[in-house]
């Protein structure tokens, strides 16, 4: 397979150095675990862009290859290919301490844990880099960030796509022109540090229960379809077979207590366990193994989930409820105390002129209070607000302290205009700045700049789409970015509708979290698959530890159809400053469409606490 030669330019930075796998995987399905790998090829390249090995191969799944319409991989084709465990050593040997790079790197990633699991093996990674979360730092002035398009946009001649063994040529190319791109603007590398996990196993589908809710287990009466049940301490029956038999008779079997929870069983109550102490404090009932066998034998019937949703009086009134705007969200656990948005300032709102649209720009320095007024002035005056440096980045708005942050060597060799806080209450026209040019001519950004509480419709609603959320490059803290599956009245139907780091993928595939990056992370969902009774998907994010958003500052989401598509809106929101907690989008339901709001409330409490608010058995 012929490669071009190392790129001339390839960076200087000393931590791009590192030795690279390039993987691309063609797959039977959309599913690591569940899904197999059909094709594979792997790139080696040392840390000056010199190829060092090669490979490429079909392989046998043992199963249907799925969209041969897509990837051209008919049965007969791979009859005689081998199987991976014929080739996983070959492949561990290239992967070996090198740096996994892949376009999408967690689907690559996630099909080769679970085939390198098949075979008792693991990945022989620790870090990975994807091509395409290099490319949202970077933004390039591309229609959007496929493949095939960065590709065009660096030079890359691309002869087939859907094929392995090409797409991870075309994928050299494209890191040698995201890497002197990232170098140029001075962007550290979004590596994502992937320790080999032994602990992937074969996808096997959770069942969510079929039934909602119907409360506690009242004292003499009967189970009904759909009680969240608990387990604590040592059982008679096998734990295995006994949480199998409340599946059978529709019971909702949990790992933890909560003020959710209908009953706890256990055989020891005076134990000193937490789901006990949990229960104790919630007032949950409790019953013994043998009390609740016999309860098992005489389950009431349910209310299955999503038979009361369409057509009833209330939905018709959830259908018809106004539309809200710039109100904040109420908080979804009233108990807790709310520490609401500050209230704009006078520099948020003056009267939009559209001074600045078409210009992306970036504010440095202030306080927390000050940059967000910036920004949204910025987005005010019809442009968008950058949180980090880019290709797209036209102007610099520097408030006090901001001529001390790192990156202002690098935006005064790009050129870039600057800019005091004056400027943003009378702007004056300027040329604007474009440090990075496209070889495919410049393409404008037609994404929909969205204000905190703003609503579109989605287009599409048979599509999947995703909201992903981006911080500063140098947050000193972890944020995570979760979602919640909720029914009219904003609750989760069962635990399985909480997609956090944890459980990254709803059962039914239908909301999945991906980590693209260290400031990185998006949700996808799939709109035309949902259930009925999910109303409303809840994007947030969340910050481990004592850490709140002023720390962190703005959080930018972007909304696109599928992964790699061009962007159709954004929002950069900034929670007050002592939030730990952000709801930063709402997909929901609206008459026979979708529609995704942009929301940017802060909330004072944990991860947990936003959890219970919505439904969730979170453990103490």
């Amino acid at each position: 397979m012929a490669l071009s030669p190392p790129n001339p330019k390839w960076p200087a930075l000393p931590d791009y150095f590192h030795d690279w796998a390039l993987v691309d995987v063609e797959t039977s399905g959309l599913r690591p675990g569940h899904d197999r790998v059909l094709s594979l090829a792997v790139i080696t390249l040392d840390g000056h862009g010199r190829q060092t090995g090669e490979f490429s191969t079909l392989l046998n799944p043992g199963c249907d290859p799925g969209p041969v319409h897509i990837h051209g991989l008919t049965p007969a084709r791979l009859a005689d290919a081998p199987t991976f465990e014929e080739i996983a050593p070959r492949v561990g040997a290239l992967l070996s301490s090198r740096v996994l790079v892949a376009h999408n790197a967690q689907f690559d990633y996630d099909f080769l844990a679970h085939e390198f699991a098949r075979v008792r093996s693991w990945v022989p990674v620790s870090r990975r880099l994807c091509t395409l979360a290099l490319n949202r730092l970077v933004a390039p002035t591309t229609p959007d960030l496929k493949l095939g398009t960065l590709a065009a946009h660096y030079g890359v001649h691309q002869e087939r796509a859907h094929d392995a063994r090409d797409d991870v040529r075309v994928l050299s190319g494209v890191l040698r022109g995201s890497l002197s791109a990232a170098e140029h603007l001075g962007l550290p590398l979004p590596l994502l540090t992937c320790p080999p996990r032994q602990d992937y196993k074969p996808y096997v589908p959770k069942t969510p229960c079929a039934y909602r809710n119907p409360g506690r287990l009242r004292v003499g009466g009967l189970l009904t379809q759909g009680m969240k049940v608990a387990i604590t301490g040592d059982t008679r029956m096998s734990r295995e077979e006994l949480v199998a038999r409340s599946v059978a008779a529709g019971l909702n079997m949990m790992t933890s207590v909560s003020g959710q929870t209908s009953v706890v069983v256990t055989n020891d109550p005076g134990a000193a366990s937490g789901k006990l102490r949990r229960a104790a404090a919630e007032g949950v009932p409790l019953v013994d193994e043998p009390a609740y066998l016999r309860l098992l034998e005489d389950v009431q019937p349910g209310q299955a989930k999503g038979t009361a949703r369409a057509g009833t009086a209330e939905h018709r009134r959830a259908a018809k409820k106004p539309e809200r705007t710039t109100t904040a969200r109420p908080a979804p656990a009233p108990s807790i105390p709310v520490q609401r948005a500050t209230e704009p300032t006078a520099l948020e709102t003056r009267a939009d002129d559209r001074a600045l649209a078409g210009r992306r720009i970036l504010v440095l320095g202030g306080t927390h209070e000050e940059a967000a007024a910036a920004r949204s002035r910025v987005v005010a005056l019809g442009a968008s607000a950058a949180v980090n440096l880019s290709a797209k980045v036209t102007d610099v708005v520097v408030l006090p302290g901001g001529e001390a942050d790192r990156r202002m060597s690098r935006i005064a060799s790009l050129g870039l205009s600057l800019h005091d806080g004056d400027w943003l209450l009378a702007p004056a026209p300027a040329p604007m700045s474009e440090p990075v040019r496209s070889t495919v001519g410049n393409q404008p950004d037609t994404a929909e700049i969205l204000v905190r509480g703003a609503v579109i419709d989605l287009p599409d609603a048979d599509a999947a789409w995703t909201v992903a959320a981006t911080w500063g490059q140098h947050t000193a803290c972890d944020v995570d970015v979760v979602a919640f599956a909720l029914d009219a009245h904003e609750q989760v139907a069962g635990d399985e509708d909480f997609v956090f780091y944890g459980a990254p993928e709803h059962p039914d595939g239908t909301v999945r979290l991906a980590t693209d990056g260290p400031t990185e992370q998006a949700v996808t969902v799939d709109l035309e698959r949902l259930p009925l009774e999910v109303n409303q998907v809840a994007v947030a994010a969340a910050i481990d530890g004592a850490a709140t958003f002023s720390d962190v500052g703005a959080v930018e989401i972007t909304v696109t159809r599928g992964i790699g598509a061009a962007t159709t809106a954004r929002a950069t929101l900034d929670a007050a400053t002592t939030e730990r907690t952000m709801i930063l989008a709402e997909i929901y339901r609206r008459g026979d469409g979708w529609r995704l709001r942009a929301v940017g409330q802060g909330y004072d409490h944990g991860l947990a606490d936003l959890a219970r608010g919505y439904g969730v058995d979170i453990a103490e």
